[in-house]
C-alpha cells in the first residue's frame, strides 16, 4: 500500500478508517481531496465492491478528477463506482425508480432557462404583473421551498412564507408553485431542485425503494459537506443509516453558501445523528506560507459557531500581508494593476500567478479598467467582463442611441427594453420599410403615420418621445446628470429593481456602478469635456480591446468573487474592497449568523494565496452616484497586526498601535519600559543618517541603519530595531533621531 506513504500521520488516519461514521475536518490547503481519493481506492483495495461505494460530490470536474486519481490506484475498477454530483446520481436513480411516484424512465430534466420560461408562461396566464411577478424572484423563491422539502399546499398553508409574499406584493406565489408543479408533473418533466426533492419523497413514501439503495450502499462519502442543504443532508441520513459508513469531509471554516440553501448546521450538529463518529482534523496546511496561515487563523477565531482547530504549516515565513489605502475605487484598481506589473517583473511571475477576488461582480469594473491601460491580460470568471453584461450593454445602448438615433444596433436593443409591446413582427417591418425606402431606422420611427400602420405607430410614439426628450436632455446635461435621467425614465433601473433576486441584485448594482464610473468621469478635472458623447467616446475606445473568446487563450489575471474562487489557489492574491457596507456586506450584518458568514467568505479569500497577499481598501468610492467617504473592513483589523506590513503608513494609527503591542507583549518589562520612556527631542537631518549609525524612533524604538537609499523619489531606510524587527522606513515620514 505503497500509496499511503503520500500521506501525514492525520489524513493515514482518515483514510484506512475501518467502518463506523467518520467526520475529517479539513483546513484549508490541507489536502482534502487527496485524503477522499485515498480512502476510496483504500476501500477498493481493501475487497470493498466499487458498485456499493456512493461518492457524492458537488461539480462534475471534482467529480471527474477524483475518479481519473482513483483509476491511477486501483485500475478500471474504479469506473464501477457510484460517483458524481447530488444531481447526477440522483437522476440516476429516479430514472430507474421513478414510475413508484409517477415518472417514465425517459422523464425530461429542466435547466433553470426552461423553468424560468415556464414561470413566465404561469405568470402571464394568471393574468399578473410580470414586473412584479419576476421569473427569477419566483424560481428562487419555489427553489428555496423544495430545497426545505415544503410541498405547494405546506407553502400555502404556512403563515410565515404568505405574511412574506404578501409584504412583498405578491401574494400569488402559492399559486404559482402549484401550478408550476402540476405543469412539471404533466410535462413529464423535473427541475433541478426536483432531483433531490422527488428522491426524497420517493425514499419516504417507498420504504422498499429505500432499503434496496441501503444495502447496496456499503460506504458513503460526501465531498464538501459543509455545502450540503437539509434536502441533500437528509437523503445522505437515509442512506446511511442502516450500514453507518458515511465519510464526509469538509471544512465548516469555508461554509459560505447560506444564500443557495447550505445549512452549517449539518457539519457543526453531525455528532447528534451519529453518536459513535470519529473525527479526524486535518489541520496541516500545505499550500500557503506562515503569515497568510496564521492571519487566517487570527481571523476565523473570532466566529463562534465552529470547530475548533489549529491551522498550522511547515512553509516559510514568508511575506507580510500587504494593506494598501486608495483614495477612489479607480485609484484602487491603479494600485492593483501596477502591483502586479511590478511583481510580474521582479520576481519573473506570469499572469496566470495572480488573482483578483472582490465581494461583488460589481467591484469588476475598476479592476478591468486599470488592466487593459497597462495592457494586462485578464479574464471575469463566473460572468462576462463588465461592459458585456447585458444591463451594463442595455443602458449603454440607450445613452448612445440618446446622442446618435442612427444606431442601428442599440436601436435594435432598446426598441422593445423595457417590454413596450414592439414585438419582432414589428421591428421586421421596421427594418423591411427602412431597406425600400433607403432610410435609417430612426427615420421610419419619426415618420410612422405614414408608413406602419396605426397600431405599430401608437406603440411607436411613446418610444420617439421618449428618445427626443433624452437627446434634448443630454444637449443641455452633463454625462451622469442624463446618463440617470435615462436610466429611471427609460425603466430600465425600475426593470432591474423590481427584480429582488439575487441576479437582480447583481444586474441593479452593475448598472449602479456604470452610474459611478459616470460620476467620475466628470468630476475628474483632466476631463474638460463632460458631456455623454465624450464619455461614450472613452468607454468605446476601452471596450475596443476586447476579444470575446479569444481572451481565454494563453495567461490571463484571474478575476473573480470571493464565491467563485473557492476550492483554488494561486502564487499572489489581491482582495480588493476591503471596506465597510461593502465586505462584510451591508446586507449581511443583521445578524451574528449573517456576520459570521461574511468571516468565512473572508476566511476563505485569504487562503486563496500561496505566497503574497494583498488587501486593497478605498477611503471614498461612489455609490448611487455620489462620492461617499469608506471606513476600513473590520475584518482588516481583525487580523493579527504582527502578520501585516505598515511600512508604507496605509493603515490607521490604531493598526500601527496595536502592532506595537503585539510585537512586546511577550518582552520583559524592563524592555517595555526602554521603548515607551524614549527621550524626545528633534529628528535629526536626513544627510546625518548613515548606514550604521544608532537611530530612535518614536514607535518603533532603537535600531541601527542597514541600508539608505537616497536616489529614488522616496527617501528610504531599512532600519533594524531591537525589539520589533527590520522595517523599512519613508525619510519624510519617520522622524529618525541619530543617537550616536
Amino acid at each position: 500500500m505503497e500509496y499511503l506513504d503520500n500521506l501525514n500521520s492525520n489524513q493515514k488516519e482518515a483514510v484506512v478508517h475501518e467502518n463506523g461514521p467518520c467526520l475529517v475536518i479539513a483546513g484549508a490547503g490541507s489536502g482534502k481531496t487527496r485524503v477522499l481519493t485515498y480512502r476510496i481506492a483504500h476501500l477498493i483495495k481493501n475487497g470493498i465492491d466499487p458498485y456499493s461505494i456512493l461518492a457524492l460530490t458537488f461539480t462534475n470536474k471534482a467529480a471527474k478528477e477524483m475518479k481519473n486519481r482513483i483509476e491511477k490506484i486501483v485500475g478500471t475498477e474504479a469506473r464501477s463506482l457510484w460517483m458524481g454530483t447530488f444531481h447526477s446520481i440522483f437522476a440516476r436513480i429516479l430514472r430507474t425508480e421513478g414510475y413508484k411516484i409517477g415518472y417514465p424512465p425517459n422523464f425530461v430534466i429542466y435547466d433553470t432557462i426552461d423553468s424560468k420560461n415556464l414561470i413566465k408562461s404561469i405568470v402571464k396566464e394568471l393574468n399578473l404583473d410580470p414586473k412584479i411577478y419576476k421569473e427569477n424572484f419566483v424560481y428562487n423563491r419555489i427553489s428555496n421551498a423544495k430545497n426545505r422539502l415544503i410541498s405547494p399546499l405546506e407553502y400555502k398553508n404556512n403563515p410565515i412564507f404568505q405574511e412574506e409574499d404578501s409584504s412583498s406584493l405578491r401574494p400569488m406565489i402559492s399559486e404559482i408553485y402549484k401550478k408550476y408543479t402540476e405543469r412539471c408533473f404533466k410535462s413529464q418533466a423535473m427541475d433541478f431542485d426536483d432531483l433531490l426533492y422527488n428522491t426524497n419523497i420517493l425514499f419516504a413514501e417507498h420504504i422498499d425503494i429505500l432499503n434496496k439503495y441501503q444495502q447496496l450502499f456499503q460506504h458513503v462519502l460526501i465531498d464538501e459537506f459543509q455545502d450540503t442543504n437539509y434536502s441533500q443532508y437528509l437523503i445522505i441520513k437515509r442512506l446511511a443509516s442502516v450500514n453507518r459508513n458515511i465519510f464526509v469531509v469538509g471544512d465548516d471554516a469555508q461554509s459560505i453558501y447560506a444564500f443557495r440553501g447550505a445549512e452549517i448546521r449539518n457539519i457543526l450538529k453531525f455528532e447528534d445523528d451519529f453518536d459513535d463518529l470519529k473525527t479526524v482534523k486535518l489541520e496541516q496546511n500545505y499550500r500557503s506560507t506562515k503569515n497568510i496561515v496564521n492571519a487566517a487563523n487570527s481571523v476565523i477565531d473570532k466566529n463562534k459557531s465552529k470547530i475548533s482547530k489549529e491551522v498550522w504549516t511547515e512553509n516559510d515565513e514568508g511575506e507580510l500581508i500587504s494593506i494598501k489605502k486608495s483614495f477612489s475605487d479607480n485609484e484602487e484598481g491603479k494600485i492593483v494593476s501596477n502591483l502586479i506589473f511590478e511583481e510580474k517583473n521582479r520576481n519573473q511571475l506570469t499572469n496566470s500567478n495572480f488573482a483578483v477576488l472582490y465581494r461583488t461582480n460589481s467591484q469588476s469594473r475598476s479592476i478591468e479598467e486599470a488592466l487593459r491601460r497597462i495592457g494586462l491580460k485578464y479574464k471575469v470568471f463566473g460572468g462576462v467582463s463588465f461592459y458585456q453584461r447585458k444591463e451594463v450593454k442595455d443602458l449603454i445602448a440607450y445613452l448612445r442611441f440618446s446622442v446618435n438615433q442612427n444606431d442601428e444596433q442599440s436601436f435594435r436593443r432598446i426598441i422593445n427594453y423595457p417590454r413596450r409591446g414592439i414585438g419582432q413582427t414589428s421591428v421586421e417591418k421596421i427594418i423591411t420599410i427602412s431597406n425600400k425606402e433607403n432610410i435609417s431606422l430612426w427615420e421610419v420611427v419619426t415618420k410612422s403615420s405614414t408608413l406602419l400602420n396605426s397600431r405599430i405607430n401608437n406603440l411607436l410614439i411613446p418610444f420617439r418621445d421618449l428618445i427626443i426628450s433624452f437627446s434634448n436632455f443630454s444637449k443641455n446635461n452633463d454625462a451622469f446628470s442624463t446618463a440617470s435621467h435615462i436610466a429611471s425614465n427609460s425603466g430600465l433601473l425600475k426593470e432591474l429593481w423590481d427584480d429582488r433576486s439575487i441576479e437582480g441584485i447583481s444586474r441593479y448594482e452593475n448598472v449602479q456602478e456604470l452610474l459611478n464610473s459616470i460620476k467620475e468621469f466628470i468630476d475628474n478635472e483632466e476631463n474638460t469635456e463632460k458631456k455623454l458623447d465624450n464619455f461614450l467616446q472613452e468607454i468605446s475606445l476601452m471596450t475596443d480591446q476586447d476579444k470575446g473568446e479569444e481572451e481565454e487563450e494563453g495567461e490571463y489575471i484571474s478575476l473573480m468573487t470571493i464565491h467563485m474562487a473557492k476550492g483554488l489557489e494561486f502564487p499572489v492574491v489581491f482582495i480588493v474592497g476591503v471596506e465597510e457596507d461593502l465586505f462584510p456586506s451591508q446586507m449581511m450584518i443583521s445578524s451574528r449568523e449573517d456576520l459570521e458568514e461574511e468571516r468565512r467568505l473572508f476566511y476563505v479569500a485569504i487562503t486563496r494565496a500561496m505566497k503574497k497577499l494583498y488587501l486593497t481598501y478605498s477611503k471614498t468610492r461612489y455609490r448611487y452616484g455620489m462620492l461617499k467617504d469608506c471606513e476600513i473592513s473590520r475584518f482588516i483589523k481583525e487580523i493579527s497586526p504582527i502578520y501585516l506590513d505598515i511600512e508604507n503608513f496605509n493603515v490607521t494609527k490604531s493598526l500601527v498601535k496595536n502592532v506595537i503591542k503585539e510585537k512586546t507583549k511577550n518582552l520583559s518589562p524592563i524592555k517595555k519600559l526602554k521603548i515607551s520612556s524614549l527621550p524626545a527631542g528633534d529628528p535629526s537631518q536626513i544627510d546625518e543618517l548613515i548606514e550604521g549609525k544608532k537611530v530612535k524612533h518614536h514607535i518603533f524604538g532603537i535600531g541601527t541603519i542597514k541600508k539608505i537609499d537616497l536616489n529614488s523619489n522616496q527617501k528610504k531606510a531599512i532600519v533594524n530595531f531591537k525589539n520589533v524587527g527590520e522595517k523599512t522606513l519613508l525619510l519624510n515620514f519617520a522622524k529618525l533621531k541619530v543617537i550616536n
